[in-house]
């Protein structure tokens, strides 16, 4: 290290401190993102399996009155139902938010990030999966549905993720924090 750089405090290759904190904290947050993602997309499988298995072409079981039900429902639509012709474009849809994702993962700094990106792959895996492989056929699969609360959509655990995932995205963008880890102020 030159005087120059020990005086303004430019880090060299010999400088303990600088290099071991870079290093980890890009594969921590590449490691959570995985993580969430595998978590989210393991539970929402596994969800489904059992629903198929056991609730399909039986009665509704009411979980809180008739607040909050499973109920089996296949939908080749996206929320509420609609878009029932589009579906092989929401499959394109999931699969271009799953490129992107795994795009931004080489800058992921920040762990908040890092989950709500997650939550999004991990859903967007567990609803582009029906997608593909569930019938009617290829890229024309209906996502299997269960939660049914009163007066609303019935959903699934993937659906469930990518929501969260995305109310995490707007209260980080709200805050200022960016997926590198930086803090803007505008």
């Amino acid at each position: 290290m030159t005087e120059a750089e020990r005086i303004i405090g430019t880090p060299d290759g010999d400088d303990e401190t600088a290099e071991p904190a870079e290093q980890p904290k890009g594969r921590r947050r590449i490691l959570a993102l995985f993580t969430v993602a595998v978590a989210a997309y393991l539970l929402d499988l596994i969800s489904k399996i059992i629903v198929v298995e056991k609730l399909e072409h039986h009665e509704p079981i009411e979980i809180i009155g008739d607040l909050l039900r499973f109920e089996a429902v296949r939908n080749p639509g996206a929320a509420f139902g609609m878009g029932e012709a589009f579906t092989i474009i929401f499959t394109f849809i999931a699969a271009a938010v799953i490129v992107v994702i795994i795009r931004l993962a080489r800058k992921l700094y920040s762990l908040p990030w890092a989950i709500a990106l997650g939550l999004l792959l991990g859903g967007a895996l567990g609803n582009l999966t029906d997608r593909i492989f569930r019938s009617p056929g290829v890229f024309e699969g209906a996502v299997v549905d269960f939660i049914a609360p009163a007066h609303f959509a019935v959903f699934n655990l993937a659906d469930s993720a990518i929501v969260c995932g995305g109310i995490l995205i707007v209260l980080l963008s709200f805050k200022g924090l960016d997926p590198d880890g930086t803090v803007h102020k505008d």
